[in-house]
């Protein structure tokens, strides 16, 4: 039995879909949800000019995260689970953003840990990563991955047989 579930949330529809599926399990379970949202604000990111100061630039990172956080925790509140958040910051170039949910898993202590993917593959997951590939990596919990509708432009149409037609 899961009686306490980690969250990943982002905004993106994918983060959205795997809060949606968090909650359906949190009320089966009777399972307390935690939402973490990390905001990476590592040098490498920084050192990219922008027109506006740096300094701007980390508030209104932060400011957004601490947005989608607050939007997730009412919609899974809404839907009667128990929730809480933790808003992380990254500002040292060795720390990833699967190490801080990881060790969020950890120390909570979650039974479960629910994360979104994008499906990227090729060129696009070697610049963008995977936070959820990291995260199954470094987890010491179960984790459950939730594969984003969008992931190739058509809601899981890779997953469906091929209709064939009836001789």
């Amino acid at each position: 039995m899961y009686k306490h579930i980690l969250v990943a949330v982002d905004g993106s529809d994918t983060s959205n879909q795997a809060l949606q599926e968090a909650i359906k399990l949190g009320k089966e379970q009777q399972a307390a949800l935690r939402l973490i949202h990390v905001v990476d604000e590592t040098p490498a990111y920084m050192m990219v000019e922008t027109p506006y100061p740096t300094a701007d630039l980390q508030k209104a990172m932060r400011a957004a995260g601490q947005k989608v956080l607050a939007t997730c925790a009412a919609t899974a509140r809404e839907a009667g689970i128990e929730t809480d958040t933790k808003f992380a910051v990254l500002e040292v170039l060795t720390q990833r953003i699967c190490d801080v949910i990881s060790d969020e898993a950890r120390r909570w202590p979650a039974d479960l840990i629910v994360i979104g993917t994008h499906g990227r593959r090729g060129f696009n997951h070697l610049i963008l990563g995977s936070v959820a590939e990291g995260v199954i990596r470094l987890a010491a919990k179960p984790v459950l991955l939730i594969r984003g509708d969008f992931a190739e432009g058509k809601p899981y149409e890779r997953f469906r047989p091929a209709s064939r037609p009836v001789a």
